[in-house]
């Protein structure tokens, strides 16, 4: 890998289960991790879909989340990104398989950062 790719979107969404039926079935998804809260993530082969179950007493509305890129090397990623005026990405903590770093765009959109990939643990595209 040269360059970073988008390997990763996620959506807020009312029904993560039947959200994520709806992609295996019309779409030929797989599903490959159910979190404990209910979250469903799905793919392609490629890129994965995480289907994010909202929390109705939760503040984070339904719909877009947030996307993730695979990249070479986080760290240098992070340099470039402060030197651009936004804030260092943040270590995600957890135990989250998928990404390592979450980080901000100038005008305060989420992404991920992984060096690994978002793809199910032994997976490689």
């Amino acid at each position: 890998m040269t360059r970073p790719r988008l390997r990763h979107l996620a959506f807020v969404v009312q029904n993560a289960q039947q959200m994520a039926e709806f992609y295996c079935t019309q779409f030929e998804m797989e599903l490959f991790h159910t979190d404990p809260d209910g979250s469903h993530f799905v793919t392609d082969g490629y890129l994965n879909l995480a289907l994010i179950q909202q929390n109705l007493d939760g503040d984070v509305p339904a719909g877009f989340n947030h996307f993730g890129f695979q990249v070479p090397d986080i760290p240098a990623v992070a340099s470039r990104l402060a030197e651009a005026g936004v804030p260092r990405p943040a270590l995600r903590g957890g135990d989250r398989p998928f990404a390592e770093y979450r980080a901000i765009d100038p005008e305060g959109n989420w992404f991920d950062l992984s060096e690994h990939g978002f793809l199910p643990p032994g997976v490689e595209a």
